[in-house]
């Protein structure tokens, strides 16, 4: 039986700081500009807790997850006594502050790594990972950085190769040296100590590879994701990431976090692109992550059968105990209102926000934001310019707050322009329209407030509807709530009994004589 804390019935917010509001006028949001938006997170909206992506010092060369100091703040965003302000605000509007933990790599700008990186014998050598060339001067063997070209990067000055999942500039740290270890899981700890209430841990089964470091064996055929990562898809990636020994490390993590839980939880959910029983493991016995990241609905043919296979994929590999969770978009991905269509973001919101679990909202797609076009000249993500296409800027837009000049963001010229044409994307205007998509989630997140069955009910399939309907019911403390979901263009008829609690769009009062009616790609909640 769950005991249930307060990540499980939380709505989690996504914030990417450089984006999210600027306090200073210099075109780059900062963490006093997140300090200043608590009341709309906390009571407009009405979310839980809120996740903030790196701030830490970087030179950016992957925009703040290269790090260069775990425990301190980089300038553009501010200083830890901002940070704390931030923290000691939330928390009195009972606003939970999660921070993105870097685990699998640093900074090649690291002060560990430019001591590792000066001589062999230098006593941090060993806190990174560094190979002889293979007998032909070669790299050590074949693995590929997910950000293409070889994981390897020959360092002349002590003729030996170190390694990169990533970026060059983002070499990966030894975990396997005990010293690290302790030095990277001591900032876990001084995060903790400043009251944060947990971790979004990045990239984080990357962190332990093949002790032996074997080559990866090639596929017959590459095997692409929804994106095309080149040469890296061409490979059976059992050696370079996902060691078994990784399921120790978080089992280390969580003593840390539950170290500090004596006067409330502590919280920890992974990045990690897997899937089925493999993705499911990193829960352990309920002593590893609280939560490994669920990325299934970021990406399929928007079907209710596509739709019940995502939810139920989940349900059936999750480990006994273990809690879901469902998120729509983040940093790296398309933007939901573009990525499926305005009025399938309304439906994906609904389900999102009605579904057992967590749900995680990317800031902005609670205003419909769309996916920005930005020419190759003007891109600034260090990935898009190295790789055209693969470019995330896109998704980074600063956040849209106004009628007014660059959205209200910045008093400045933004770091990226913001994308509001008809000047109806941004929170203003949404709240004085009772139909806007803030309106929407803004009642469905009240809804799911007021509602046990919701927060924690479990989740079960309505059978015999028509084929384009995706529709479940969720029970608790004696209050049952239908949720229905017509994926499809057409209107649809459904035998449902209830009162309309809330709807994308046009379910009217209700069901009539026992017959709910739902417009396509229109969904409904009922209560009873």
């Amino acid at each position: 039986m769950v005991k249930y804390e307060w990540w499980h019935e939380a709505v989690v917010y996504q914030i990417y700081p450089r984006s999210f509001m600027d306090s200073d006028g210099d075109g780059i949001g900062d963490l006093a500009g997140i300090a200043s938006e608590l009341d709309y997170l906390s009571g407009t909206l009405g979310v839980d807790a809120i996740w903030i992506s790196p701030f830490y010092p970087s030179p950016m060369a992957d925009f703040g997850y290269d790090v260069a100091d775990y425990t301190d703040v980089d300038p553009m965003f501010g200083t830890l006594a901002d940070f704390d302000a931030l923290v000691e605000g939330a928390h009195e509007r009972d606003l939970r502050v999660i921070i993105d933990w870097v685990p699998n790599h640093s900074s090649s700008r690291h002060p560990w790594f430019v001591e590792s990186r000066s001589s062999r014998d230098n006593p941090k050598r060993d806190w990174y990972v560094w190979k002889d060339p293979a007998p032909d001067g070669s790299e050590p063997n074949n693995w590929i950085s997910v950000f293409s070209g070889p994981a390897w990067t020959f360092d002349e000055h002590t003729g030996q190769y170190y390694l990169h999942s990533f970026l060059a500039e983002q070499p990966d740290i030894n975990w396997r040296n005990d010293e690290t270890r302790a030095a990277m899981l001591d900032t876990l700890r001084f995060w903790l100590r400043r009251g944060v209430d947990g971790f979004r841990l990045d990239a984080c089964h990357f962190a332990m590879k093949d002790p032996l470091y074997r080559s990866n064996p090639m596929l017959d055929v590459p095997r692409h994701g929804y994106k095309n990562l080149g040469e890296y898809d061409s490979f059976e990636h059992i050696h370079d990431r996902g060691h078994p020994d990784i399921h120790g490390l978080f089992r280390e993590v969580r003593a840390i976090l539950d170290e500090f839980s004596a006067d409330r939880p502590r919280f920890s959910v992974g990045e990690i692109h897997l899937e089925g029983e493999e993705w499911a493991s990193y829960y352990g016995n309920g002593d590893e992550l609280h939560m490994p990241y669920y990325f299934g609905m970021l990406h399929g043919d928007w079907t209710a059968a596509w739709a019940r296979d995502v939810v139920e994929t989940q349900e059936r590999v999750l480990p006994p105990g273990a809690w879901p969770n469902h998120v729509l978009g983040n940093h790296d991905e398309i933007r939901i209102a573009t990525r499926y269509g305005e009025r399938r973001a309304r439906l994906a919101t609904l389900m999102l926000l009605t579904l057992r679990g967590t749900p995680t909202i990317y800031y902005g797609d609670e205003l419909g934001m769309a996916q920005a076009e930005i020419p190759p000249d003007r891109q600034q993500d260090p990935w898009g310019r190295r790789q055209p296409g693969l470019g995330r800027d896109g998704c980074r837009t600063p956040m849209q707050w106004t009628i007014g000049e660059h959205a209200g963001f910045t008093t400045g010229r933004p770091w990226l322009a913001t994308v509001d044409p008809d000047r109806t994307r941004n929170v203003e205007a949404q709240l004085r329209d009772p139909d806007s998509m803030l309106s929407l989630t803004r009642r469905l997140i009240e809804v799911r407030k007021g509602s046990r069955a919701l927060r924690t009910g479990p989740y079960e399939a309505i059978e015999g509807l028509p084929e384009t309907v995706f529709a479940y019911l969720r029970r608790a403390g004696g209050e049952t709530v239908h949720v229905y979901l017509n994926f499809g263009d057409e209107p649809v008829r459904v035998p449902a009994e209830g009162t309309l609690l809330v709807a994308t769009q046009s379910a009217g009062s209700g069901p009539v004589d026992g017959v709910l009616m739902l417009d396509g790609l229109d969904g409904a909640v009922l209560g009873s």
